[in-house]
């Protein structure tokens, strides 16, 4: 589709786990909205009224707003009002923030760009980069005033308004959570500001772009430190023979304490990638942040060789590992702890490695290369004397039990605690 003669209300660039969903639930409100995606095949399912990404609502929504008219997508940008980016900005090597697909999103819509127009970064991303966007569309359209970049006023307002969603709730959440509204000038905010308020039922609040930008992180950073000091206090209970969730269950009867659950690791496009956007910036004034983060990559770790080590010690059983995905009841395995380990303990004993999981057809292919099988729940009791739990799915929390009666049962969970 082309978009070269048309005009929108906003363009949303980037059509993954985020931008979808925010593109359609703007469209909802009555917002003309082209979403753009280098990815063909997305765009075609978009314009088809489906989608490729799993999420509660999201196929009836947008089946609905593109029958309506009023959400399509392209593969170039249109003129827009608004222009939001919400693309990928992983990680590269050295734990090091990569944000060269904001870079080419501004690229891409620098030309669509006119007086009036209000530019708004949704991607995780670390302390500045807004100040980068800015400076990156002040050099390639010198026609326009972008803020701090020319004398008087501006023309152009950017801001930085990062996402804050659950997961298995992103449709409701974009509409009832807060949002932190961070321009570039207090006139950004305020035009950030009112464009989400059209379909935000949540607080919108403003406050300087580098401010949002550390407020994400430091979201995300506080729930790592948090379960690190949950996963290492799981980890010293195990080598005491003490029952670690008994301890929290006690220790949280304080008053003043309230200790999260401990996990098999930390996985998920956020809280496992976020903190090191934080620490990259400051590596000598984050000692706490990198540690956590060490910590819960230790515990997938840990996780995997206690296993190896169940297998080796009963030669003639199998193991039957409850849960790939990063947590329970969805169908996302970006940066599984569940799945690392999984790997880990079949790359040794594939051929005795039982997987269930509810929420895929088929195991990634890192495990489908191997001996490993995808079984169902029944088949993997029967079959199996070990049992892992590494991701407390429902139908998991919803069997009886039993089934764990006779068997070696090792609970990263607390399922059954």
């Amino acid at each position: 589709m082309s978009t070269s003669s048309q005009r929108y209300d906003v363009a949303m660039i980037g059509l993954g786990y985020i931008g979808l969903p925010t593109a359609a639930v703007i469209a909802r409100s009555g917002l003309r909205v082209c979403g753009v995606d280098i990815n063909r095949t997305t765009v075609d399912t978009v314009n088809a009224g489906r989608i490729h990404t799993e999420e509660k609502d999201l196929d009836a929504l947008v089946r609905d707003v593109v029958e309506r008219g009023l959400l399509s997508a392209s593969t170039e940008a249109p003129e827009a009002d608004t222009f939001l980016i919400a693309v990928p900005t992983p990680l590269a090597q050295g734990n090091r923030p990569d944000i060269s697909h904001v870079l080419s999103a501004v690229e891409l819509i620098a030309p669509r760009l006119r007086s009036g127009n209000c530019v708004i970064l949704e991607s995780t991303s670390p302390i500045g980069t807004t100040e980068k966007v800015a400076a990156m569309l002040a050099e390639l359209r010198p026609d326009l005033c972008i803020p701090g970049h020319c004398q008087g006023d501006h023309d152009v307002h950017i801001a930085y308004c990062p996402e804050r969603v659950l997961p298995g709730q992103i449709i409701a959440e974009l509409v009832s959570n807060d949002r932190v509204i961070g321009g570039l000038t207090p006139s950004c905010s305020e035009r950030a500001g009112a464009f989400y308020r059209g379909f935000v039922e949540g607080a919108c609040l403003p406050t300087s772009a580098g401010a949002a930008e550390m407020v994400k992180l430091s979201e995300n950073s506080f729930r790592d430190v948090n379960i690190a000091f949950a996963n290492e206090l799981s980890m010293i209970a195990e080598d005491n023979g003490i029952d670690v969730w008994d301890v929290i269950r006690l220790a949280n009867r304080h008053p003043r304490v309230n200790i999260l659950q401990p996990g098999p690791g930390v996985g998920g496009h956020c809280i496992a990638v976020d903190p090191w956007f934080l620490a990259a910036g400051s590596p000598d004034l984050s000692p706490l942040i990198r540690t956590a983060r060490q910590v819960n990559d230790a515990k997938a770790t840990h996780v995997a060789e206690h296993l190896v080590s169940l297998l080796e010690a009963h030669p003639d059983k199998r193991l039957a590992i409850l849960g790939l995905t990063f947590k329970p009841n969805i169908d996302d395995i970006r940066e599984s702890p569940a799945l690392e380990i999984a790997e880990h303990v079949a790359a040794k004993f594939g051929h005795r490695t039982l997987v269930v999981e509810p929420y895929l057809d088929a195991l990634p292919q890192s495990l489908a290369r191997g001996e490993a099988k995808l079984v169902s729940l029944e088949e993997a009791v029967e079959k199996a004397g070990l049992i892992a739990v590494l991701v407390d799915h429902k139908p998991f929390r919803d069997a009886p039990r039993s089934i764990g009666e006779g068997k070696i049962v090792y609970d990263t969970r607390g399922m059954w605690a």
